[in-house]
């Protein structure tokens, strides 16, 4: 379980998150939706440890993890996949399937598993992360979450560079992963696709929830698409 009350953080002197509350239970997906600059990646950096944040609690099973560094929140079970990718260039893909190993409750991901699911990287595993692809360098980014065996998933727009069909197969590990009880918080600019995956919607605007719901609800009301998503 994942719970975030009250939640504040700001880069400098600009407030960006201001007072998010949500909540994510074991084996299932709650999709934050928002329009670009609207504060989505700053929630998900305070929640990692990345970017503290300055009021509110955040946490993991009961347990207050707020403010923790973010290499002591991942070893608590809470993986991220980031926006961007933020592989390490200097090194290969084997390297980061072996930095970002944990073995966690029986899932069983580990980098035999994920070279399974991205095949195209075993011809890449000597190939240092920055000379890859922006499509590789995803996969690279997605295994490396993986391979952690998270309890709780921080996903920040993890289809973007994916081909079509990655995407599909990635809509596939996402519900895997819900039927080993693991808990994800998806941030995702690709609408189909959150509400294909997701079990209930925040929409966020100016650092703010400013509504939850179903995702059928989200998908048959046109209006609040377009407030809210400019759909």
């Amino acid at each position: 379980m994942l719970e975030v009350e009250d939640l504040h953080a700001a880069y400098g002197d600009s407030r960006i998150v201001q007072g998010v509350s949500l909540r994510v239970a074991g084996g299932q997906v709650a999709a934050v939706l928002g329009r670009n600059g609207v504060g989505k990646t700053t929630l998900i950096h305070a929640i990692a440890g990345l970017n503290p944040p300055r009021q509110g609690r955040v946490r993991l099973d009961g347990e207050d993890i707020g403010g923790l560094p973010a290499h002591r929140i991942a070893r608590r079970g809470l993986g991220l996949v980031p926006q961007g990718r933020r592989v390490f260039p200097s090194l290969d893909v084997r390297e980061h399937l072996v930095v970002g190993a944990r073995a966690g409750r029986g899932r069983g991901w580990d980098a035999r598993r994920v070279l399974e699911l991205f095949p195209s990287l075993r011809l890449r595993l000597r190939h240092r992360a920055g000379k890859l692809s922006g499509g590789e360098q995803a996969m690279v980014a997605a295994g490396r979450a993986l391979v952690g065996n998270a309890d709780v998933l921080l996903m920040d727009e993890p289809s973007e560079g994916l081909a079509p069909l990655l995407v599909r197969e990635l809509g596939r590990i996402i519900l895997e992963l819900k039927r080993g009880g693991v808990a994800i918080l998806l941030v995702e600019q690709n609408l189909g696709f959150a509400l294909r995956v997701a079990d209930h919607v925040y929409l966020m605007s100016k650092g703010r929830i400013v509504h939850e719901c179903a995702p059928d609800d989200l998908r048959r009301d046109e209006a609040l698409k377009a407030r809210w998503l400019g759909v």
